[in-house]
Order: C-alpha cells, then sequence, then structure tokens
C-alpha cells in the first residue's frame, strides 16, 4: 500500500521589516557614495564627450525659446481684438487688406527709424497689407510729446504723413520741431496743440503701453505678424516670409 503524500507546508511571507531589506522600497533616493558615483559618471563622460553638455544647453534653450514663443501667441490670441480691430488705431497700407500687421514704434526709436523704409517697401510691394500702428513712448518726455502730436494729428486726416516726417527725422522731436515738421505738412497747429492735451489721447497711450506690457514687448519696434511677434527691426525678406505665413495661416 502506497502511504499517502506528506501535505504541502504552507510557505510563510517574510515579515515587513525582512521586505524591506530584501528590496529597496520603489523611488529611494540615492545614498551619498550612489549620488557621487554617479556625479563622476557624469564627469567622466563630460571629459570624454563635451559636446553632451553643449547638447543639453541648446536643447534646454531651445525649450525656453518653444515656451515663450507658445506664450505669445496664446497672448495674441487673447488680445487680438485691441491688436487688430481697435477702430481708434490708425492704419497704413490697405485698410482692406488681407494681412494684418501690427507695430510698436517710439518716434524718438533708432531701430524704428531703421525698419521704416523697410515697411514702406514691403507696403509698395505688396497692396493687399494692413497695418496697425501702435505708439508706444517708451524713451522719455520727448517721446511721449510725438506720440501726442501724432494721435492729433490723426484727427485732421494727416496721422501717416505726420509718422513719416517724425520717422525721418535725425533731431529731438521737440515741441518747436514738431510745430515745424506739422506747419510744413500743412495741419493746423493751433488744433493740434490743443488735441495733444485731450486727456483721451493719453488714455490711448496708457492703453498702448498696456497691450505692450500683456505681450512681453521689451522695446521698439515690435511687430505682430500673424500669430509671431517680431522684435527689432527686421530686413524685406523676413517681413515677406512672415506676411507669407500668416496668409497661409500658419
Amino acid at each position: 500500500m502506497t502511504p499517502p503524500a506528506p501535505a504541502p507546508q504552507a510557505t510563510q511571507a517574510p515579515p515587513a521589516a525582512q521586505m524591506s531589506q530584501a528590496a529597496p522600497a520603489s523611488g529611494a533616493g540615492l545614498s551619498p557614495r550612489q549620488r557621487q558615483e554617479v556625479v563622476e559618471v557624469l564627469r567622466q563622460a563630460l571629459r570624454q564627450d563635451p559636446s553632451i553638455l553643449r547638447e543639453a544647453i541648446v536643447a534646454m534653450q531651445a525649450a525656453e525659446e518653444d515656451n515663450r514663443a507658445n506664450a505669445q501667441r496664446s497672448a495674441i490670441a487673447t488680445h487680438a481684438d485691441a491688436l487688430l480691430r481697435n477702430a481708434a488705431d490708425p492704419v497704413k497700407g490697405n485698410p482692406q487688406g488681407n494681412v494684418t500687421l501690427v507695430e510698436f514704434f517710439d518716434a524718438r526709436c533708432g531701430y524704428c527709424k531703421i525698419l521704416h523704409p523697410t515697411m514702406q517697401q514691403l507696403l509698395q510691394a505688396d497692396p493687399n497689407i494692413r497695418v496697425v500702428m501702435k505708439d508706444l513712448p517708451i524713451l522719455g518726455p520727448n517721446s511721449v510729446v510725438a506720440s501726442r502730436a501724432l494721435l492729433a494729428a490723426q484727427r485732421q486726416g494727416k496721422y501717416v504723413q505726420f509718422q513719416d516726417a517724425l520717422m525721418r527725422l535725425r533731431g529731438e522731436p521737440t515741441e518747436a520741431v514738431l510745430k515745424t515738421e506739422a506747419e510744413r505738412i500743412g495741419l493746423d497747429w493751433a488744433r493740434l496743440r490743443r488735441d495733444m492735451e485731450d486727456p483721451a489721447i493719453a488714455h490711448r497711450l496708457e492703453a498702448n503701453v498696456a497691450l505692450a506690457q500683456a505681450l512681453s514687448i521689451q522695446g521698439t519696434p515690435a511687430l505682430v505678424i500673424g500669430d509671431t511677434l517680431v522684435p527689432g527691426a527686421v530686413d524685406l525678406a523676413t517681413l515677406q516670409q512672415l506676411v507669407a505665413k500668416a496668409r497661409q495661416g500658419g
């Protein structure tokens, strides 16, 4: 007669203390010795191939630029009405153009003066561009006076002509100079001088400053083309590429 098989023995689970010794807890930090070993491995790798560090820096900078561009696109979309559809803003080019650019500028800004003829070339070459002008007087008291004079000239239908005159100006736009330039293009100086003191003009300039801050604009000139913020003076080819991209909805 075959003897019965022995009953299976139950396996006893190790105590919690034993389990923690057998396998480290998930997510446990490195010990000081392990951290030192990792640091030494990294140092050795960088000594052997310094391009690793360069590639890491480039990748970090690219990520920061992507984040900045995404934030700017979001801000442009959020403030689209103030940027593109404020009926009070002066407009250059074709008011019915199929692409709208927004130009933030200071009448005393040297780089704005450099950009000015390039923008003129762009408008001459492309009759379907609408440019919204945003006076942004950030370079001192004379900038504020010039911006007030420009918006006052708008009430006499001569904003574009006066802005062109001030962009060609090489001296300071003092009140005496403004008077000379205004009268040269046929503006009524007495009326313009009164309008410059209108609180509504000051409010418009304050709104432009607030809008520039919302878009993180750091200086002038600054252009908004489609969903892209372009800081500084750029060349004609770059402007045309950005306009073409905006037309395609990109």
